[in-house]
């Protein structure tokens, strides 16, 4: 019998005794019958040095495609054994109900979503409204609405990045206030809203400073508002958020916007008053700004300012959080560190 023959033989056994396979010991044996190197093929390709120039090359190409195909052959019935086996292993195995189960991890909202959630139901329950506004502003509603024109010293404070100088990313989310007192009709009612949302400016990034951060500023616009409406507003967020025995001090200070302006401080909650290292031994700690719609504001608006008065405020999430639960680096809230995380749930 010549060697292709052989082959050809070798071929057909194989096959036959493919089908005939059990268990990964059998298929194994099998490989080493046939492809070792003390195999079958082996054994035959000893003879191909008795073979002429022409026949070498033929029976060559013929040993390698049969290589390949048993190859391949013993992998799909490694595959087909081994799901055999898996079947098997799945009909005999039985669960034990009573086993406790595989704990499945829950996420959380973030420590600034329940901070602004948790203001947002306060002002709600106070007969606000809620607006969103635009991340990317025109430098006239985030500035010049604002009671801050071109060249205002103040701008500096809240230098920011412009796509193109006259569209920025908003410093604040007073441009939202701007746009709805455009549109109220104060034949209906005053205007009472909060305007949550993400802010920029151009700042240096360490443990009390980012370039961005998140703001609330609320406004209420009706006939005869006045310093004393802003206090008990305030007086009631602050009681709602740090505590029923908390006090507030207004300090007078300075907005382009408002007029007067004040700093809200809240007595330290740490310390009750007395002087601690939260307070830095003051026994208050500055929480927000606020104060008095400047009439000019409301004049830009088209709102007459010798019928109607406003105050507004602004806070920072990130700062409220900071303060409750004291954390010292505000670059936690942004890392994405799952551990943070998971101190708030």
């Amino acid at each position: 019998m010549n060697l292709q023959a052989k082959i050809e033989e070798l071929r057909a056994r194989t096959l036959a005794n493919l089908d005939t396979i059990k268990d990964d010991k059998e298929l194994n044996d099998l490989r080493v019958a046939i492809l070792g190197k003390k195999g079958e093929l082996t054994e035959i390709l000893k003879g191909m040095k008795d073979l002429s120039a022409e026949e070498r090359p033929k029976v060559g190409a013929l040993a390698n495609e049969f290589r390949d195909k048993v190859t391949e052959l013993l992998e799909l019935r490694k595959e087909a054994l081994e799901k055999i086996a898996m079947q098997v292993a799945l009909e005999k195995e039985e669960i034990d109900v009573t086993l406790p189960g595989t704990e499945i991890k829950r996420g959380t909202r973030h420590v600034l979503t329940q901070t602004t959630e948790e203001i947002e139901d306060i002002f709600l329950g106070m007969g606000y409204q809620v607006v969103d506004g635009y991340e990317v502003e025109t430098d006239y509603y985030n500035f010049e609405r604002m009671n801050l024109p071109k060249d205002h010293p103040a701008r500096d404070m809240q230098d920011t990045f412009y796509i193109t100088p006259e569209i920025l990313l908003r410093t604040h989310t007073s441009p939202v206030q701007a746009r709805t007192m455009d549109k109220h009709d104060f034949t209906k009612g005053p205007l009472k809203m909060i305007s949550p949302g993400r802010v920029y400016r151009r700042d240096t990034d360490d443990a009390t400073h980012s370039h961005q951060f998140h703001q609330i500023e609320g406004l209420v616009v009706d006939e005869n508002i006045s310093m004393g409406d802003l206090k008990g507003t305030l007086e009631t967020l602050i009681k709602k958020m740090f505590g029923e025995d908390r006090k507030i001090r207004l300090r007078p200070s300075y907005f382009p916007f408002t007029e007067p302006s004040v700093e809200v401080d809240v007595s330290c909650f740490k310390c009750g008053g007395v002087g601690c290292n939260v307070c830095k031994q003051t026994g208050w700690i500055e929480v927000l700004g606020a104060g008095m719609v400047h009439p000019r504001v409301l004049e830009m608006s088209g709102i007459d300012s010798n019928k109607y008065s406003a105050f507004a405020f602004g806070l920072g999430q990130e700062r409220i959080a900071m303060l409750r639960y004291g954390i010292n680096d505000i670059r936690g809230f942004y890392l994405g560190d799952q551990r943070f995380t998971e101190q708030f749930k």
